[in-house]
């Protein structure tokens, strides 16, 4: 039997073996635990789109009498309750034929609002919806497992939770000139969701509001206890009159 001093060594070597495998997240492999609830992330185009200066084919908000006039989608994200989330958990490159049947309905209620290229984390820069399914699709397990379910309960999701039809019934509607109680807002939502949402905001205009889910997909509280916005905001209306010219712009996204 190998004496006391002999044996210290190996438990501590193998301790450190043992920390190097479970990793800072507390998962084995170094995989990243499991997410806690989800955050569909709903853009106000109106706010996005003014930020606009030059057009590519690529943004929705260049697309004249067609461009977006309701909260457009920005992503499904699986969250954790300490405030930060996992990305791109698996190796899993974008394949838009995986989506061939759903482009109509992403085009309209998910498009880019911007003309840079997205970056992806297996994929180089590409699409919009590449970004949001390698880093937070891939994430998604055990609730969604693969690219056309994570697009597809998004969508579906999205179509339940209409924001922008219940902002227009409480007379909400785009406006560039009225101002709008952000609690008004909040409990608008509040009293159609049971849910209270995270309301985010470029200086005095909504850009963006976040609903957030149980894995069943039952709405539950937001965790922001701070919002970006005062207490008096708008929802731009824009018209895009359409662009010629395709210049790049950067892409902020998370």
């Amino acid at each position: 039997m190998a004496s006391l001093s002999a044996q210290i060594p190996l438990c501590l070597a193998l301790m450190m073996a043992a920390c190097l495998m479970i990793g800072i997240n507390g998962s084995i492999d170094g995989a990243q635990r499991e997410f806690d609830y989800f955050a569909l992330s709903l853009q106000w185009p109106g706010t996005i789109c003014h930020k606009t200066r030059h057009c590519c084919s690529s943004n929705a908000c260049c697309r004249g009498s067609n461009s977006p006039t309701e909260f457009t989608i920005h992503g499904l994200w699986p969250d954790y309750n300490d405030g930060t989330w996992p990305s791109c958990c698996y190796r899993s490159q974008f394949d838009v034929k995986e989506i061939s049947t759903l482009l109509d309905a992403l085009e309209k209620y998910w498009p880019s609002l911007y003309c840079g290229k997205s970056s992806t984390c297996f994929s180089g820069k590409g699409l919009f919806w590449a970004h949001e399914w390698e880093k937070h699709g891939t994430c998604s397990s055990p609730v969604i497992r693969d690219e056309y379910s994570y697009f597809i309960t998004t969508l579906n999701v999205y179509f339940k939770y209409n924001v922008t039809k219940i902002l227009n019934e409480a007379g909400y509607v785009p406006s560039n000139s009225e101002r709008y109680p952000l609690g008004g807002i909040v409990s608008a939502i509040e009293n159609s969701f049971r849910a209270t949402p995270e309301v985010i905001c470029s200086k005095e205009a909504v850009e963006e509001i976040r609903l957030c889910f149980f894995k069943d997909f039952k709405p539950r509280n937001c965790l922001a206890s701070k919002t970006s916005c005062p207490k008096y905001v708008s929802l731009p209306a824009y018209v895009s009159m359409g662009c010629k010219f395709p210049i790049l712009l950067d892409q902020n996204i998370k």
